[in-house]
């Protein structure tokens, strides 16, 4: 242990039965580190908190955490994770679904990068893959842009991987602000807190791990215009909206308005800065465009 990386893995789990076994035993089997897997299980009905708490039994590196809540939402069983597991004794934490598959050198990999690149957050490509065999490269390593944490993340959320230091940050700001609880998408909360701290991130081009596809991913590769468009609007609307102007307020940006059409149309015409794919910036300024047209009580 002492020659090796510490990593505190952190799993989400919800009704999760019929693939958690396999990405359990890909993240157990990870090599090169020290790893020790903590899960959160959302109140489920399918007997994944039983399947867990029998991997508990196998692994003395598996803890599983109080079990009985409902969260409603990956976000809030992720925020459960982050600010109820003591990681202060890891060098690094890692996020991890409940039903991906990782190859055996993610963690290792990750933190080579991590190193290489002088950062303290770190994120990949996958391979989304279906039931009936297709696969997909999911690219997310586009050039990062001055403003992208405000409407995107840095890419799926179990490839996140931070220093203790960033991970401490981000615990701070949940334990802090305890609105941040009802924050649509975890990945893209933790992107913002350190991209807006000005703290440097890596999105890795070489993929680690499978992405599994079918029909309960809460957010999934949306790999086609379809599903990029659906994002989009996704992203760009109602509830989610609500988390771009609690972003603001919470990382006190002082330099975005959006409560008057006159900042909506200035935010529009950086649309360049707000995603990091030209297709994303051209919907966001449509977005945008729409949403100045609407007025600011969206």
């Amino acid at each position: 242990m002492k020659n090796r990386n510490t990593v505190a893995v952190l799993l989400a789990a919800y009704n999760g039965k019929a693939f958690i076994d396999e990405q359990l035993d890909s993240v157990l089997n990870q090599r090169g580190v020290y790893m020790h897997l903590f899960i959160s299980v959302d109140l489920s009905t399918d007997g994944t908190y039983e399947r867990c708490k029998t991997f508990e039994k196998e692994h003395e590196n598996v803890t599983v955490l109080r079990y009985g809540e409902r969260y409603g939402s990956a976000a809030k069983n992720f925020f459960r994770l982050i600010k109820d597991v003591d990681f202060s004794a890891y060098d690094y934490i890692a996020f991890a679904d409940q039903d991906d598959i990782w190859l055996s050198d993610k963690l290792s990999h990750g933190i080579k990068q991590m190193k290489n690149n002088n950062v303290g957050a770190y994120s990949a490509n996958v391979i989304a893959f279906w039931d009936e065999g297709r696969e997909q490269l999911i690219d997310k390593s586009q050039p990062q842009r001055e403003l992208d944490y405000l409407f995107e993340a840095a890419g799926p959320g179990c490839t996140y991987m931070f220093t203790n230091k960033m991970a401490h940050l981000i615990k701070g700001y949940l334990n802090q602000f305890s609105e941040l609880d009802d924050f649509v998408l975890h990945d893209w909360l933790c992107y913002a807190i350190l991209r807006h701290k000005k703290y440097s991130w890596f999105i890795d081009s070489v993929p680690k791990m499978r992405y599994r596809q079918h029909g309960t991913n809460q957010v999934g590769a949306n790999a086609s215009l379809k599903g990029k468009m659906h994002r989009m609007h996704y992203i760009l609307s109602g509830e989610t909206f609500d988390s771009v102007k609690l972003l603001i307020d919470v990382l006190d940006i002082s330099s975005v308005d959006i409560s008057s059409r006159k900042g909506l149309l200035k935010l529009a015409f950086k649309a360049k800065q707000l995603r990091r794919r030209r297709l994303d910036q051209v919907f966001a300024f449509i977005a945008l465009l729409l949403y100045t047209i609407k007025g600011p009580d969206i």
